[in-house]
């Protein structure tokens, strides 16, 4: 049996390492990116948020098929987050 000795808290990691850059967040149905704004215990808020219907490759510039979305900001529940990381 393999067992972890030690447990280390990081602070500030994870979505919230992000905040204020740009974005990618993979969800259960759609992808969204934008610029991490916010981030609570339910919900991220992105600030000139996007849908991705396609991404095009992941290694260029800007996305293939992205559509803004309406407002100044956009929330994600962060239930629906299956992954996240830098923008494009």
């Amino acid at each position: 049996m393999k067992k972890l000795a030690e447990v280390i808290e990081v602070e500030n990691e994870g979505l919230i390492a992000l905040l204020g850059q740009p974005v990618m967040l993979f969800c259960l149905n759609y992808i969204y990116a934008g610029t991490l704004s916010g981030v609570n215990e339910s919900c991220v808020q992105l600030e000139k948020a996007h849908i991705v219907y396609e991404t095009g490759p992941l290694n260029t510039a800007g996305y293939k098929d992205a559509q803004r979305l309406p407002g100044t900001v956009w929330y994600v529940q962060r239930n629906a987050i299956e992954s996240f990381g830098l923008g494009k």
